[in-house]
Protein backbone atom coordinates (compact mmCIF):
# COMPACT_ATOMS: atom_id res chain seq x y z
CA UNK A 1 0.00 0.00 0.00
CA UNK A 2 1.17 3.42 -1.25
CA UNK A 3 -0.82 6.00 0.17
CA UNK A 4 -1.74 8.09 3.02
CA UNK A 5 -5.77 7.52 1.69
CA UNK A 6 -6.83 6.48 5.33
CA UNK A 7 -5.96 8.05 8.75
CA UNK A 8 -7.47 6.96 12.41
CA UNK A 9 -8.62 10.22 14.63
CA UNK A 10 -6.17 10.58 17.04
CA UNK A 11 -6.68 13.33 19.26
CA UNK A 12 -8.10 16.29 18.35
CA UNK A 13 -7.95 18.78 21.35
CA UNK A 14 -10.92 18.08 23.29
CA UNK A 15 -13.93 19.28 21.17
CA UNK A 16 -17.57 18.06 20.86
CA UNK A 17 -20.37 18.93 18.53
CA UNK A 18 -23.82 18.58 17.66
CA UNK A 19 -25.92 20.79 15.49
CA UNK A 20 -29.56 21.13 14.67
CA UNK A 21 -30.80 22.81 11.33
CA UNK A 22 -33.16 25.54 11.90
CA UNK A 23 -36.16 25.97 9.45
CA UNK A 24 -36.28 29.80 10.37
CA UNK A 25 -38.67 31.94 8.64
CA UNK A 26 -35.22 34.04 7.02
CA UNK A 27 -34.31 30.61 5.53
CA UNK A 28 -34.46 31.29 1.30
CA UNK A 29 -33.90 28.15 -0.96
CA UNK A 30 -30.44 27.14 -0.75
CA UNK A 31 -27.80 27.89 -3.48
CA UNK A 32 -27.57 24.98 -5.36
CA UNK A 33 -26.15 23.64 -8.64
CA UNK A 34 -28.49 25.49 -11.16
CA UNK A 35 -28.42 28.47 -9.52
CA UNK A 36 -24.84 28.74 -10.29
CA UNK A 37 -23.88 26.99 -13.37
CA UNK A 38 -24.74 29.79 -15.48
CA UNK A 39 -23.57 32.28 -13.04
CA UNK A 40 -20.47 32.87 -10.83
CA UNK A 41 -22.07 35.42 -8.88
CA UNK A 42 -22.68 34.51 -4.95
CA UNK A 43 -26.07 34.66 -3.96
CA UNK A 44 -25.88 36.55 -0.55
CA UNK A 45 -29.58 35.24 0.41
CA UNK A 46 -28.61 31.63 -0.73
CA UNK A 47 -28.54 30.61 2.99
CA UNK A 48 -30.33 28.40 5.72
CA UNK A 49 -29.78 29.76 8.89
CA UNK A 50 -28.47 27.32 11.44
CA UNK A 51 -27.61 26.34 15.15
CA UNK A 52 -24.47 24.82 16.57
CA UNK A 53 -23.21 23.91 19.83
CA UNK A 54 -19.64 23.84 19.83
CA UNK A 55 -17.42 22.79 23.04
CA UNK A 56 -13.96 24.46 22.46
CA UNK A 57 -10.47 23.14 24.15
CA UNK A 58 -10.65 25.02 27.46
CA UNK A 59 -14.18 22.40 27.39
CA UNK A 60 -16.59 25.95 27.37
CA UNK A 61 -20.09 25.99 25.20
CA UNK A 62 -20.77 27.66 22.74
CA UNK A 63 -23.67 28.18 21.30
CA UNK A 64 -23.55 29.63 17.43
CA UNK A 65 -25.98 30.28 15.35
CA UNK A 66 -24.81 30.93 11.50
CA UNK A 67 -26.04 30.71 7.65
CA UNK A 68 -24.73 28.10 5.80
CA UNK A 69 -24.89 27.76 1.78
CA UNK A 70 -25.12 24.47 0.38
CA UNK A 71 -23.45 22.86 -2.73
CA UNK A 72 -22.50 26.15 -4.34
CA UNK A 73 -20.85 25.88 -8.25
CA UNK A 74 -17.46 27.53 -8.33
CA UNK A 75 -16.77 27.18 -11.75
CA UNK A 76 -18.86 27.90 -14.59
CA UNK A 77 -18.28 24.75 -17.38
CA UNK A 78 -17.70 22.24 -14.42
CA UNK A 79 -17.13 18.93 -15.41
CA UNK A 80 -18.53 17.48 -12.01
CA UNK A 81 -20.73 20.08 -10.19
CA UNK A 82 -21.44 16.82 -7.29
CA UNK A 83 -17.44 17.12 -6.38
CA UNK A 84 -17.14 21.21 -8.64
CA UNK A 85 -19.31 22.29 -5.69
CA UNK A 86 -18.34 24.16 -2.16
CA UNK A 87 -20.08 25.37 1.02
CA UNK A 88 -20.06 28.38 3.07
CA UNK A 89 -20.54 29.08 6.80
CA UNK A 90 -21.09 32.31 8.14
CA UNK A 91 -21.49 33.21 11.87
CA UNK A 92 -23.93 35.41 12.96
CA UNK A 93 -24.82 35.21 16.34
CA UNK A 94 -22.02 33.59 19.47
CA UNK A 95 -23.72 32.84 23.08
CA UNK A 96 -26.32 35.25 22.19
CA UNK A 97 -24.31 38.30 20.78
CA UNK A 98 -24.76 39.34 17.32
CA UNK A 99 -21.40 38.72 15.03
CA UNK A 100 -20.18 40.95 12.20
CA UNK A 101 -18.11 38.54 9.84
CA UNK A 102 -17.66 41.29 6.99
CA UNK A 103 -13.52 41.25 7.58
CA UNK A 104 -13.32 38.13 9.01
CA UNK A 105 -10.69 35.30 8.36
CA UNK A 106 -11.44 32.71 5.61
CA UNK A 107 -11.07 29.35 6.77
CA UNK A 108 -10.39 27.52 3.45
CA UNK A 109 -10.81 23.62 4.35
CA UNK A 110 -10.40 21.08 1.80
CA UNK A 111 -11.65 17.33 2.74
CA UNK A 112 -9.24 15.74 0.29
CA UNK A 113 -8.00 12.02 1.66
CA UNK A 114 -5.91 10.00 -0.62
CA UNK A 115 -6.13 12.19 -3.54
CA UNK A 116 -9.85 10.34 -3.59
CA UNK A 117 -12.81 12.78 -4.91
CA UNK A 118 -14.05 15.02 -1.72
CA UNK A 119 -17.76 16.30 -2.20
CA UNK A 120 -19.32 18.38 0.10
CA UNK A 121 -22.96 18.18 -1.68
CA UNK A 122 -24.30 15.91 1.08
CA UNK A 123 -23.41 17.98 3.88
CA UNK A 124 -26.14 19.12 6.15
CA UNK A 125 -24.39 22.00 7.93
CA UNK A 126 -20.58 22.66 8.91
CA UNK A 127 -18.59 19.95 8.91
CA UNK A 128 -18.36 18.47 5.20
CA UNK A 129 -17.53 15.23 6.22
CA UNK A 130 -19.29 14.80 9.15
CA UNK A 131 -18.68 15.55 13.00
CA UNK A 132 -15.72 13.49 14.25
CA UNK A 133 -16.40 10.22 16.05
CA UNK A 134 -13.92 8.65 18.88
CA UNK A 135 -12.42 10.91 21.10
CA UNK A 136 -13.55 14.67 20.85
CA UNK A 137 -16.27 13.98 18.96
CA UNK A 138 -20.24 13.10 20.21
CA UNK A 139 -19.91 11.43 23.35
CA UNK A 140 -15.71 11.40 23.26
CA UNK A 141 -15.19 12.90 26.26
CA UNK A 142 -12.17 15.44 25.06
CA UNK A 143 -9.26 14.44 23.68
CA UNK A 144 -7.27 10.90 24.51
CA UNK A 145 -4.17 11.38 25.79
CA UNK A 146 -1.59 7.77 25.99
CA UNK A 147 -1.38 6.40 28.74
CA UNK A 148 2.18 6.47 30.61
CA UNK A 149 3.86 3.73 28.89
CA UNK A 150 1.92 3.58 25.64
CA UNK A 151 1.75 4.81 22.07
CA UNK A 152 -0.94 7.43 21.18
CA UNK A 153 -4.20 7.01 19.30
CA UNK A 154 -2.54 6.46 15.65
CA UNK A 155 -3.81 6.36 12.07
CA UNK A 156 -4.49 2.85 11.54
CA UNK A 157 -8.01 3.15 11.24
CA UNK A 158 -10.29 3.88 8.20
CA UNK A 159 -11.70 7.13 8.71
CA UNK A 160 -10.94 10.02 6.46
CA UNK A 161 -8.03 12.15 7.98
CA UNK A 162 -10.25 15.30 7.71
CA UNK A 163 -12.63 13.60 9.89
CA UNK A 164 -10.71 14.43 13.15
CA UNK A 165 -8.18 17.37 12.66
CA UNK A 166 -10.32 19.08 10.26
CA UNK A 167 -13.56 19.04 10.94
CA UNK A 168 -12.31 20.64 14.61
CA UNK A 169 -10.54 23.04 12.99
CA UNK A 170 -13.52 24.21 11.07
CA UNK A 171 -16.50 24.22 14.25
CA UNK A 172 -13.53 26.06 16.15
CA UNK A 173 -13.00 28.47 13.34
CA UNK A 174 -16.88 29.29 13.72
CA UNK A 175 -17.23 29.37 17.14
CA UNK A 176 -13.98 32.24 16.64
CA UNK A 177 -16.22 34.52 14.08
CA UNK A 178 -14.78 32.85 11.46
CA UNK A 179 -16.28 32.33 7.89
CA UNK A 180 -15.63 28.73 6.65
CA UNK A 181 -15.38 27.22 2.98
CA UNK A 182 -15.50 23.81 2.38
CA UNK A 183 -14.47 23.31 -1.13
CA UNK A 184 -15.18 19.91 -2.83
CA UNK A 185 -12.82 18.44 -5.50
CA UNK A 186 -12.12 15.77 -8.20
CA UNK A 187 -10.11 13.00 -7.37
CA UNK A 188 -8.31 10.18 -8.69
CA UNK A 189 -10.76 7.18 -8.99
CA UNK A 190 -13.43 9.39 -11.07
CA UNK A 191 -14.15 7.43 -14.54
CA UNK A 192 -16.80 8.63 -17.55
CA UNK A 193 -19.24 6.45 -19.11
CA UNK A 194 -16.29 5.69 -21.60
CA UNK A 195 -13.71 4.63 -18.84
CA UNK A 196 -11.58 8.00 -19.21
CA UNK A 197 -10.03 8.89 -15.94
CA UNK A 198 -10.98 12.29 -15.32
CA UNK A 199 -9.59 13.37 -11.35
CA UNK A 200 -6.13 12.33 -11.86
CA UNK A 201 -3.28 15.09 -11.40
CA UNK A 202 -3.53 17.97 -11.45
CA UNK A 203 -7.33 17.87 -11.12
CA UNK A 204 -7.43 18.38 -7.60
CA UNK A 205 -5.21 21.76 -7.25
CA UNK A 206 -6.95 22.91 -10.31
CA UNK A 207 -10.31 22.36 -8.70
CA UNK A 208 -9.18 24.05 -5.19
CA UNK A 209 -7.55 27.06 -6.97
CA UNK A 210 -10.72 27.52 -9.31
CA UNK A 211 -12.93 27.37 -5.99
CA UNK A 212 -10.08 30.24 -4.15
CA UNK A 213 -10.79 32.61 -7.28
CA UNK A 214 -14.68 31.62 -6.60
CA UNK A 215 -13.67 33.11 -3.50
CA UNK A 216 -12.04 36.58 -4.55
CA UNK A 217 -14.34 37.08 -7.66
CA UNK A 218 -17.02 37.68 -5.13
CA UNK A 219 -15.57 40.00 -2.77
CA UNK A 220 -18.16 42.03 -1.48
CA UNK A 221 -20.84 39.51 -2.02
CA UNK A 222 -19.13 36.80 0.09
CA UNK A 223 -18.71 37.53 3.76
CA UNK A 224 -15.42 37.37 5.14
CA UNK A 225 -11.79 39.11 3.73
CA UNK A 226 -11.41 37.53 0.93
CA UNK A 227 -7.13 38.73 1.04
CA UNK A 228 -7.35 36.73 4.25
CA UNK A 229 -7.66 33.16 2.92
CA UNK A 230 -6.31 30.51 5.17
CA UNK A 231 -6.23 26.83 4.05
CA UNK A 232 -6.12 23.83 5.98
CA UNK A 233 -5.81 19.84 4.95
CA UNK A 234 -4.93 16.63 6.12
CA UNK A 235 -2.65 13.95 4.19
CA UNK A 236 -3.24 14.53 1.18
CA UNK A 237 -5.30 17.39 1.81
CA UNK A 238 -2.36 19.01 3.58
CA UNK A 239 -0.10 18.16 0.58
CA UNK A 240 -2.69 20.23 -1.78
CA UNK A 241 -3.29 22.78 1.17
CA UNK A 242 0.95 23.34 1.13
CA UNK A 243 0.34 23.27 -2.80
CA UNK A 244 -2.42 26.08 -2.85
CA UNK A 245 -0.39 27.92 -0.99
CA UNK A 246 3.07 27.76 -2.49
CA UNK A 247 1.78 27.96 -6.20
CA UNK A 248 -0.91 30.88 -5.75
CA UNK A 249 -0.99 32.47 -8.80
CA UNK A 250 1.39 30.81 -11.04
CA UNK A 251 0.68 30.75 -14.55
CA UNK A 252 1.19 27.24 -14.91
CA UNK A 253 -2.47 26.10 -14.06
CA UNK A 254 -3.85 28.91 -16.27
CA UNK A 255 -4.98 26.62 -19.03
CA UNK A 256 -6.31 24.23 -17.09
CA UNK A 257 -8.46 26.98 -15.05
CA UNK A 258 -9.75 28.17 -18.62
CA UNK A 259 -11.28 24.54 -19.16
CA UNK A 260 -13.45 24.72 -16.35
CA UNK A 261 -14.31 28.38 -16.24
CA UNK A 262 -12.63 29.35 -13.43
CA UNK A 263 -13.32 33.21 -12.30
CA UNK A 264 -11.31 35.64 -13.42
CA UNK A 265 -9.84 36.30 -9.82
CA UNK A 266 -6.30 35.83 -8.02
CA UNK A 267 -6.06 32.30 -6.39
CA UNK A 268 -3.60 33.29 -4.12
CA UNK A 269 -4.07 33.18 -0.04
CA UNK A 270 -2.54 34.48 2.49
CA UNK A 271 -1.76 31.55 4.99
CA UNK A 272 -1.42 27.26 4.81
CA UNK A 273 -2.36 24.54 7.40
CA UNK A 274 -1.13 21.78 6.44
CA UNK A 275 -0.74 18.52 8.41
CA UNK A 276 1.23 15.20 7.72
CA UNK A 277 1.06 16.61 4.03
CA UNK A 278 1.60 13.39 1.15
CA UNK A 279 3.97 15.03 -1.11
CA UNK A 280 6.70 16.07 -3.05
CA UNK A 281 5.96 12.67 -4.57
CA UNK A 282 8.61 11.88 -7.21
CA UNK A 283 11.25 12.09 -4.27
CA UNK A 284 9.49 10.25 -1.74
CA UNK A 285 10.15 6.80 -2.47
CA UNK A 286 13.91 7.68 -1.61
CA UNK A 287 13.09 10.17 1.31
CA UNK A 288 10.94 6.98 2.99
CA UNK A 289 13.84 5.05 2.88
CA UNK A 290 16.08 6.97 4.64
CA UNK A 291 13.75 7.58 7.15
CA UNK A 292 11.97 3.25 7.99
CA UNK A 293 14.50 1.62 5.57
CA UNK A 294 15.81 -0.16 8.41
CA UNK A 295 12.20 -0.35 10.29
CA UNK A 296 10.73 -3.55 9.50
CA UNK A 297 6.93 -4.15 8.34
CA UNK A 298 3.83 -4.85 10.91
CA UNK A 299 4.66 -8.53 9.40
CA UNK A 300 8.50 -8.33 10.83
CA UNK A 301 9.32 -9.15 7.26
CA UNK A 302 12.54 -6.10 6.34
CA UNK A 303 11.80 -4.88 2.91
CA UNK A 304 14.37 -5.38 0.14
CA UNK A 305 17.46 -3.55 1.30
CA UNK A 306 19.12 -3.44 -2.25
CA UNK A 307 16.16 -1.14 -3.39
CA UNK A 308 15.81 0.19 0.00
CA UNK A 309 19.58 1.51 -0.02
CA UNK A 310 19.23 2.76 -4.12
CA UNK A 311 16.68 4.92 -2.80
CA UNK A 312 18.27 6.16 -0.10
CA UNK A 313 21.26 7.21 -2.77
CA UNK A 314 18.17 9.25 -4.13
CA UNK A 315 17.63 10.94 -2.00
CA UNK A 316 21.00 11.67 -1.08
CA UNK A 317 21.35 13.35 -4.25
CA UNK A 318 17.77 15.07 -4.08
CA UNK A 319 18.32 16.92 -0.52
CA UNK A 320 21.93 18.09 -1.42
CA UNK A 321 20.40 20.02 -4.87
CA UNK A 322 17.83 21.78 -2.44
CA UNK A 323 20.85 23.77 -0.52
CA UNK A 324 18.29 24.24 2.68
CA UNK A 325 19.42 25.10 5.70
CA UNK A 326 17.87 24.24 9.09
CA UNK A 327 16.59 26.37 11.58
CA UNK A 328 18.41 27.93 14.40
CA UNK A 329 21.62 28.03 12.05
CA UNK A 330 22.07 24.43 12.06
CA UNK A 331 23.32 24.74 8.58
CA UNK A 332 22.81 22.75 5.07
CA UNK A 333 20.58 20.04 5.57
CA UNK A 334 21.95 16.73 3.86
CA UNK A 335 21.38 13.20 4.17
CA UNK A 336 24.01 12.78 6.11
CA UNK A 337 23.13 15.51 9.43
CA UNK A 338 18.91 14.89 8.71
CA UNK A 339 18.81 12.81 11.43
CA UNK A 340 20.61 14.69 14.04
CA UNK A 341 18.00 18.23 13.04
CA UNK A 342 15.48 16.07 12.94
CA UNK A 343 15.89 14.76 16.88
CA UNK A 344 17.42 17.94 17.79
CA UNK A 345 14.98 20.37 16.16
CA UNK A 346 11.71 18.68 16.15
CA UNK A 347 11.72 15.33 18.14
CA UNK A 348 13.30 15.89 21.15
CA UNK A 349 11.30 19.01 21.85
CA UNK A 350 8.11 17.26 21.20
CA UNK A 351 8.93 14.19 23.85
CA UNK A 352 10.09 16.90 26.28
CA UNK A 353 6.93 19.19 26.32
CA UNK A 354 4.98 15.90 25.93
CA UNK A 355 6.52 14.60 28.99
CA UNK A 356 6.94 17.87 31.07
CA UNK A 357 2.75 17.64 31.22
CA UNK A 358 2.43 14.36 32.72
CA UNK A 359 2.38 14.14 36.60
CA UNK A 360 5.71 13.06 38.06
CA UNK A 361 4.27 9.70 38.79
CA UNK A 362 2.62 9.27 34.72
CA UNK A 363 6.32 10.44 33.76
CA UNK A 364 8.20 7.76 35.57
CA UNK A 365 5.75 5.11 34.53
CA UNK A 366 6.55 6.29 31.04
CA UNK A 367 10.23 6.44 31.25
CA UNK A 368 10.55 3.09 32.37
CA UNK A 369 8.58 1.82 29.46
CA UNK A 370 10.60 4.01 27.08
CA UNK A 371 14.74 3.65 28.14
CA UNK A 372 15.91 5.05 25.27
CA UNK A 373 15.09 8.58 26.61
CA UNK A 374 17.37 10.33 28.84
CA UNK A 375 15.33 12.90 31.11
CA UNK A 376 17.46 15.48 32.43
CA UNK A 377 16.89 18.90 33.99
CA UNK A 378 13.36 18.79 32.11
CA UNK A 379 14.44 17.99 28.94
CA UNK A 380 14.24 14.32 26.56
CA UNK A 381 17.07 13.46 25.01
CA UNK A 382 17.75 10.52 22.83
CA UNK A 383 19.40 8.61 19.66
CA UNK A 384 17.43 9.17 15.81
CA UNK A 385 18.29 4.82 16.64
CA UNK A 386 16.29 4.82 19.57
CA UNK A 387 13.41 7.03 18.04
CA UNK A 388 13.32 4.12 15.15
CA UNK A 389 12.94 1.35 17.16
CA UNK A 390 10.38 3.27 19.61
CA UNK A 391 8.01 3.73 16.55
CA UNK A 392 8.55 0.21 15.46
CA UNK A 393 6.61 -1.17 12.09
CA UNK A 394 6.68 1.33 8.78
CA UNK A 395 3.53 1.53 7.10
CA UNK A 396 4.54 1.14 3.69
CA UNK A 397 6.65 -1.24 1.45
CA UNK A 398 9.70 -0.13 -1.11
CA UNK A 399 9.01 1.56 -3.06
CA UNK A 400 6.41 3.42 -0.84
CA UNK A 401 4.75 5.43 -3.67
CA UNK A 402 5.72 4.43 -7.27
CA UNK A 403 5.21 0.65 -6.75
CA UNK A 404 7.05 -1.12 -9.16
CA UNK A 405 3.84 -3.17 -9.43
CA UNK A 406 2.01 0.10 -9.88
CA UNK A 407 -0.05 -1.04 -6.94
CA UNK A 408 -0.61 2.53 -5.18
CA UNK A 409 -2.99 5.51 -4.75
CA UNK A 410 -0.22 7.51 -6.21
CA UNK A 411 0.09 5.72 -9.26
CA UNK A 412 -3.22 5.84 -9.65
CA UNK A 413 -2.62 9.81 -9.09
CA UNK A 414 -0.93 9.85 -12.23
CA UNK A 415 -3.10 7.96 -14.18
CA UNK A 416 -4.40 8.97 -17.86
CA UNK A 417 -7.27 8.77 -19.87
CA UNK A 418 -8.21 4.51 -19.68
CA UNK A 419 -4.65 4.05 -18.10
CA UNK A 420 -5.66 4.08 -14.31
CA UNK A 421 -2.20 4.28 -13.12
CA UNK A 422 1.60 4.83 -14.49
CA UNK A 423 4.87 5.56 -13.27
CA UNK A 424 6.08 8.67 -12.40
CA UNK A 425 9.60 8.15 -11.71
CA UNK A 426 12.54 6.32 -13.65
CA UNK A 427 13.85 4.40 -10.95
CA UNK A 428 10.35 2.69 -10.81
CA UNK A 429 9.85 2.09 -14.69
CA UNK A 430 13.12 0.45 -14.56
CA UNK A 431 11.88 -1.90 -12.18
CA UNK A 432 8.10 -2.46 -13.87
CA UNK A 433 7.38 -5.69 -13.18
CA UNK A 434 4.15 -5.23 -14.87
CA UNK A 435 4.84 -5.64 -18.49
CA UNK A 436 5.16 -1.92 -18.96
CA UNK A 437 7.10 -1.25 -22.10
CA UNK A 438 8.96 1.98 -22.49
CA UNK A 439 12.38 3.31 -21.42
CA UNK A 440 11.23 6.75 -20.28
CA UNK A 441 8.37 8.31 -18.35
CA UNK A 442 5.44 9.69 -20.38
CA UNK A 443 6.10 13.09 -21.67
CA UNK A 444 3.20 14.43 -19.60
CA UNK A 445 4.67 13.12 -16.06
CA UNK A 446 7.37 15.43 -15.94
CA UNK A 447 4.49 18.45 -15.97
CA UNK A 448 2.39 16.89 -13.91
CA UNK A 449 5.00 16.10 -11.07
CA UNK A 450 5.34 20.43 -10.83
CA UNK A 451 1.92 21.29 -11.24
CA UNK A 452 1.51 18.37 -7.72
CA UNK A 453 4.63 19.74 -5.98
CA UNK A 454 5.15 22.81 -3.61
CA UNK A 455 8.76 22.30 -3.49
CA UNK A 456 9.25 23.84 -6.90
CA UNK A 457 7.63 26.90 -6.05
CA UNK A 458 9.26 27.31 -2.85
CA UNK A 459 13.23 25.60 -3.63
CA UNK A 460 13.63 25.71 -7.56
CA UNK A 461 12.37 28.90 -7.78
CA UNK A 462 10.87 30.90 -5.08
CA UNK A 463 7.06 31.87 -6.29
CA UNK A 464 6.81 35.58 -5.33
CA UNK A 465 2.49 35.05 -5.19
CA UNK A 466 2.86 32.36 -2.67
CA UNK A 467 1.38 32.30 1.05
CA UNK A 468 4.13 33.97 3.82
CA UNK A 469 2.35 32.52 6.72
CA UNK A 470 2.93 28.74 7.04
CA UNK A 471 1.47 26.23 10.08
CA UNK A 472 2.64 22.82 9.39
CA UNK A 473 2.12 19.73 12.24
CA UNK A 474 3.08 15.85 11.72
CA UNK A 475 3.02 12.82 14.28
CA UNK A 476 6.26 11.60 15.39
CA UNK A 477 4.99 8.24 14.68
CA UNK A 478 3.51 8.70 11.36
CA UNK A 479 4.95 7.03 9.03
CA UNK A 480 2.60 7.56 5.85
CA UNK A 481 5.79 9.28 4.42
CA UNK A 482 9.11 10.57 5.47
CA UNK A 483 9.50 12.87 8.54
CA UNK A 484 11.72 15.27 6.20
CA UNK A 485 8.82 16.01 3.85
CA UNK A 486 7.34 18.27 6.04
CA UNK A 487 10.50 19.42 7.76
CA UNK A 488 11.42 20.51 3.81
CA UNK A 489 8.58 22.54 4.00
CA UNK A 490 9.37 24.21 6.67
CA UNK A 491 12.89 24.75 5.84
CA UNK A 492 12.48 26.06 2.40
CA UNK A 493 9.47 28.34 3.88
CA UNK A 494 11.90 29.71 6.59
CA UNK A 495 15.14 30.26 4.07
CA UNK A 496 12.65 32.68 1.90
CA UNK A 497 11.67 34.69 4.82
CA UNK A 498 7.88 33.45 5.30
CA UNK A 499 6.57 32.41 9.16
CA UNK A 500 6.57 29.22 9.84
CA UNK A 501 4.85 27.25 12.73
CA UNK A 502 6.00 23.65 12.20
CA UNK A 503 6.03 20.94 14.90
CA UNK A 504 5.67 17.52 15.76
CA UNK A 505 2.70 15.60 18.11
CA UNK A 506 5.24 13.15 20.25
CA UNK A 507 3.90 9.30 20.03
CA UNK A 508 0.99 10.92 17.52
CA UNK A 509 0.18 8.45 14.29
CA UNK A 510 -0.81 9.81 10.67
CA UNK A 511 -4.09 12.68 10.90
CA UNK A 512 -3.21 14.03 14.56
CA UNK A 513 -3.97 17.34 15.54
CA UNK A 514 -3.39 17.57 19.12
CA UNK A 515 -3.98 21.93 18.92
CA UNK A 516 -6.77 22.77 17.14
CA UNK A 517 -7.01 25.80 19.94
CA UNK A 518 -3.79 27.11 18.83
CA UNK A 519 -4.30 26.84 15.27
CA UNK A 520 -7.49 29.20 15.45
CA UNK A 521 -5.44 31.60 17.65
CA UNK A 522 -2.30 31.55 15.20
CA UNK A 523 -4.75 32.54 12.55
CA UNK A 524 -6.01 35.65 14.54
CA UNK A 525 -2.64 36.56 14.88
CA UNK A 526 -1.07 36.70 11.40
CA UNK A 527 -4.58 38.00 9.96
CA UNK A 528 -4.74 40.68 12.60
CA UNK A 529 -8.00 39.68 13.33
CA UNK A 530 -10.38 40.89 16.50
CA UNK A 531 -14.15 39.28 16.42
CA UNK A 532 -16.33 41.96 16.07
CA UNK A 533 -20.13 42.44 17.92
CA UNK A 534 -22.41 43.33 14.85
CA UNK A 535 -23.35 47.31 15.04
CA UNK A 536 -27.13 47.81 16.52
Amino acid sequence: MGIGATAGVAAVGGIAFSAQASTDSQSTSPSSSSSSSDSLVFDPDGYTKLTTTVTDTDGTDHLVTYHFWKAITYVAKPVDEKYQSLNVSVPVEIDGKAIDATDAPILFANTVGGYMPSSVTDATGVGASGAPTGPGGPGGGGAASPSPGASAPGADGNTNANGGALNTNQYLALAAGYVVVEPGARGRTLKNSDGEYYGTAPAVIVDLKAAVRYVRFNKGRIPGNVDRIISAGTSAGGAVSALLGASGDSPLYDRYLEEIGAADASDAIFATGAWCPITDLEHADGAYEWNWGTNALNTGKVVDQTVSKELQAQFAEYQASLKLKGFGGFGALTARNYDAYLVKQYLEPSATTYLAALSDADRATYLAANTFITWKNGRATFSWAGFLTHVGARKKTTPAFDAFDLSTGENNEFGKGTTANRHFTAYSLKNDTTGVTGKRLDSDIPELLRLMNPMYFLAEKANPQRTRHWWIRLGTKDSDTSHTVSANIAAAAHGLGDDVSHLYYWDQGHGANTDPGDFIKWIAKVSGHRTKAKAE
